[in-house]
């Protein structure tokens, strides 16, 4: 089973300036306004009550002794330090941890964060309560209140939030099924539409290094992605139609409009399915999540991803730990040409992600665990990894550090800096315009054969693979 974890946004909180106008991305994003119920201590415990061995306090040992000892600082944090500055230095709390004296912290600095482990002990002592109901779950209050752009989280939004556990969404490829998280997170969905379209073709037709096959995965992305964006919202409020997305009658209707050795696309479109909403600009989803892929001794399989949101989330600070921007994962335009958008903002809600935490079986066995971070970048991260492992016979290793190429809204994307790049011409004469950038991807999998485990960490950052 795999479960939506996702946060749950004040009951009144709003999107809008003061004209009622939509605010401009990083206005809403910096200070107490986007900031929602965090979902992941009362996730662990719940999973811990249902699955956990060990003693609860145990599984805290090491986080505490990292974050009173200190870790040291790596090059990509530090990058990313000297990136987001002005949200950095806006607040006291948060200017004191990351810029020390004013000077943003080094590659190799020592990091310690007191205040964290403090959080940590009372999450070992006390279990989840204190985050929803207690003196933590205040601190969180207060400082989404007490800022320059305050948000209207109160003590009742948190003490009411509720986990939720969903069906996964799977889809046949080959002779796989591939499974992931359903709505609100458009993930699970969009890699089961392109890999169930990918499946209509046979893996011959779509061989290594072919400019027909990254025509076929770049449009098949861009038809799941214009599903993704009149669809996808949190099903508690939309009509999501999960199960027609990835009928295979309509994924094969789709699918048809991919015919090999033809120009991309001119335009999509979302199927004809429901006409209640209407298709809004993508919202903004920043790269700036974590994932993890756990087998362990017992076959327990366990994809995880976990986000918040912006690289330093809201900026904000409390308990020695960022508070989330999710809310700004919602679309800033609820409604167009009359109609409502799935993912407009509501009391209550849950905003869309296009988080793809993703296990694929095989004769009803778990066969490998994978996903990434990226933003909605993460779903075109772990379409091309299942296609390089799965049909091209790469390795799981080869296949997460393969160059990253993806399409989500026209624009092929393609990674600088690798054999990616030298795709722009023979895109541009099937039609695509394309774009040469940085595509950090985190991709981390687990393959699962009878004779053990094979793991493959993205080298593009820090991830590893472990094992005892």
């Amino acid at each position: 089973m795999l479960n939506d974890f996702s946060l749950s946004p004040a009951l009144s909180q709003r999107r809008g300036d003061s004209t009622g106008q939509p605010m401009k991305f990083m206005t809403a994003v910096v200070g107490g306004r986007s900031v929602g119920v965090p979902a992941v201590p009362r996730m662990m415990e719940d999973l811990h009550k249902r699955y956990g061995r060990l003693q609860w306090a145990d599984l805290f040992v090491k986080p505490i002794e990292l974050a009173e000892q200190g870790f040291s600082v790596s090059p990509r944090m530090a990058k990313s330090i000297e990136q987001n500055l002005e949200t950095l230095k806006r607040y006291p709390m948060t200017a004191a941890y990351f810029l020390p004296n004013g000077i943003p912290l080094k590659s190799g600095s020592l990091l310690k964060n007191p205040a964290f482990a403090s959080s940590v002990r009372t999450l070992a002592r006390e279990g989840a309560a204190p985050f929803y109901n207690g003196s933590h779950a205040q601190s969180i209050v207060n400082a989404v209140k007490n800022n320059d752009n305050p948000g209207l989280l109160t003590m009742a939004d948190m003490k009411n939030y509720r986990l939720i556990e969903r069906e996964p969404v799977c889809a046949d490829y080959r002779v796989y099924q591939v499974c992931g998280m359903g709505a609100p997170s458009s993930g699970g969905i969009a890699v089961g539409q392109i890999v169930g379209m990918l499946n209509e073709f046979s893996p011959h037709q779509l061989p290594k290094n072919d400019v027909q096959s990254w025509r076929v995965l770049g449009d098949a992305s861009r038809l799941a992605f214009a599903d993704r964006e009149q669809y996808i919202g949190d099903p508690d409020f939309v009509n999501v139609p999960s199960k027609q997305l990835l009928d295979k009658n309509y994924l094969h209707q789709r699918a048809a409009m991919l015919q090999l050795n033809k120009q991309s696309l001119p335009t999509v479109s979302a199927g004809d399915l429901d006409n209640t909403y209407a298709a809004a600009a993508s919202s903004w989803e920043l790269p700036s999540t974590s994932h993890i892929s756990i087998v362990d001794a017992d076959g327990n399989v366990l994809s995880m991803t976990t986000s918040i949101e912006n690289a330093f989330g809201s900026g904000v600070m409390a308990n020695g730990y960022l508070l989330n921007n999710e809310l700004t994962d919602f679309t800033f335009t609820p409604t167009k040409d009359g109609k409502p958008v799935a993912n407009r903002v509501e009391g209550g809600k849950r905003p869309r992600s296009a988080m793809a935490p993703t296990i694929v079986l095989k004769n009803g066995q778990p066969y490998l665990a994978v996903g990434s971070p990226g933003g909605s970048r993460i779903i075109g991260y772990v379409a091309k990894t299942l296609l390089a492992h799965i049909d091209w016979g790469m390795d799981i290793q080869a296949a997460i550090a393969a160059p990253n190429m993806l399409n989500r809204f026209g624009t092929y994307e393609l990674e600088q800096n690798t054999p990616a790049a030298n795709w722009v011409e023979p895109l541009k004469q099937l039609g695509f315009q394309s774009e040469v950038r940085d595509l950090n991807s985190g991709v981390q999998g687990i393959v699962i054969t009878p004779t053990g485990l094979i793991g493959g960490a993205d080298p593009r950052r820090e991830g590893k693979v472990m094992g005892e």
